[in-house]
Parts: C-alpha cells; sequence; structure tokens
C-alpha cells in the first residue's frame, strides 16, 4: 500500500508544473496552463461521486477541454461506476513497476542519448513518438521516416517548445533512440522526487520488433536513477504491450483507468 501512496502522490505533483487545480469535493481537475490538456482525478477527499464528476465535467465543457478522468482502479474502485454513469467510456490499462531491470540486448546501428534542451533532435523524436502511437500496437509497417518528417513540418513548435523548457527544469527527462537518419523513436521520465513515470516510448513502426523500445526504457531508467528515483512506474495500452515491459523487469501491480467523453 505503501507504494500506492507514493504513486498517487506523484500523480498529484506531476501535473501541477504545466496545470492549475481546481477542486471538486472528491475529484480534482488539473486545468492546463502549456499547450495540452489535462484531466480530472480523485483528490483524496469525501464527497457524492457521481454529482462531484458531473460538476467537473460541466466545467471540463465549460473550458473547451476534453472530458477526460483518471485514476488508478484498486485506489478509487468506485469512480468507473461514476465515470461510465455520466457517459464517459472507461478504458483499463496495466500499470506496472520495475522490480529491476534485465539485461538489454544491443540493437545493431542503434545510438541513445538522453537529450538536453537544446538537443537538436527533440522535435524529431517527439514527431517519431507521435507517429507511432499514431500508428498503434506492436506490429511492423511501411510507416516511417517520411512519415515523421511529416508530422514534424506539420507543428508550430509550440510544444516543442515547451517541451525543452521541461527538460531545462528537469522536469523531463527525454531519451532519444537514432539508426544514422535521425530519431526514429524516444520516451520520456516524469521524475518527482523519488518516483518518476515512464511515458510516451514509443518506435517508428518500420523500425519495431528489434528491441528498441526496450532500449529507449534502459536509457530513461538508468538516467532517473542517477536522478535519485527508486521507484519507477508505467501505465501500457494494453496486454501485448504490457508483455514487452515484463521482459524489462517490470511487473504489473495495478490497473491505470482513463474515461472519456466518445
Amino acid at each position: 500500500m505503501d507504494l500506492f501512496r507514493r504513486i498517487e502522490r506523484y500523480y498529484d505533483e506531476a501535473p501541477r508544473s504545466a496545470a492549475r487545480v481546481e477542486e471538486y469535493g472528491s475529484l480534482r481537475l488539473f486545468v492546463g496552463t502549456g499547450p495540452w490538456p489535462y484531466y480530472g482525478r480523485p483528490s483524496g477527499a469525501d464527497g457524492p461521486l457521481a454529482d462531484d464528476t458531473a460538476a467537473l465535467l460541466a466545467r471540463q465543457r465549460e473550458l473547451g477541454v476534453p472530458q477526460a478522468l483518471e485514476w488508478v482502479e484498486e485506489i478509487a474502485p468506485s469512480l468507473a461506476q461514476a465515470a461510465a454513469g455520466a457517459g464517459l467510456v472507461v478504458r483499463r490499462h496495466p500499470l506496472l513497476v520495475l522490480q529491476g531491470l534485465q539485461d538489454v540486448l544491443p540493437v545493431p546501428g542503434l545510438s541513445m542519448r538522453i537529450a538536453a534542451a537544446d538537443d537538436p533532435g527533440v522535435g524529431a523524436a517527439r514527431s517519431a513518438i507521435h507517429v507511432g502511437f499514431a500508428n498503434g500496437g506492436v506490429e511492423v509497417s511501411a510507416v516511417g521516416l517520411s512519415e515523421r518528417d511529416a508530422e514534424l513540418q506539420a507543428g508550430d513548435g509550440s510544444a516543442g517548445a515547451f517541451l525543452r523548457d521541461q527538460i531545462r527544469a528537469g522536469r523531463i527527462v527525454m531519451a532519444i533512440a537514432d539508426m544514422g537518419q535521425g530519431p526514429i523513436g524516444g520516451g520520456t521520465a516524469n521524475p518527482r522526487a523519488d518516483v518518476a513515470e515512464l511515458t510516451g516510448i514509443a518506435t517508428l513502426p518500420a523500425f519495431r520488433r528489434r528491441g528498441v523500445g526496450l532500449a529507449i526504457t534502459a536509457a530513461l531508467v538508468e538516467e532517473v536513477g542517477r536522478r535519485g528515483v527508486d521507484v519507477v512506474f508505467l501505465s501500457a495500452a494494453d496486454d501485448d504491450v504490457a508483455r514487452i515491459y515484463e521482459r524489462a523487469g517490470f511487473r504489473r501491480v495495478a490497473h491505470a483507468c482513463i474515461a472519456q467523453a466518445t
């Protein structure tokens, strides 16, 4: 249970560097002040959950942001019913915690680095990650460098500038995977005190099934460990993805829930 308390404390702390907080009884809304919106999640207070959910969702509609809630099922088991009753679709994802990093086999031709704020590959790595998630799953396809470059050209640069600011402040650690043609994948960790969540780990589909994702994971784990983190966790998209992380030394401990309007 101490592990869950630490993860819950992290979930409450992590968005605050880029969001303001509004209270709705048993729920707390994070209103983004950066380039992307956040969500509501349990506050730890008592209250009529259905009424609080309705009030928070009404506020999200007023703000013009996506109606969304996030929580750990084992900590707030009643929220799924309240969210579904309010018309949201609830999805459950495996939540995994690192037990001990396993040896990761080297990937021929791959170089890994932790990005500094001024790393010229930050934008392309972010685009590669977006393309990877837009083409979800673990299967190999022809989607690759040209799609990454098109995604990079389509952005206005604001999200990349925000990311660089977060890297500079030490709130985000970014790992970049490169095979000589610019970034082909990457991922981030968000350390807060001694806990860090790994997020956004993805590889261009044309480079999948080579061990790149595990190499990204290992680079992030090693870097946050150097910064004093001793609890590393993540949520996987599905069971297939969770099994990949289990090979790296993660174990399933709970379920991360996301509820969104259709």
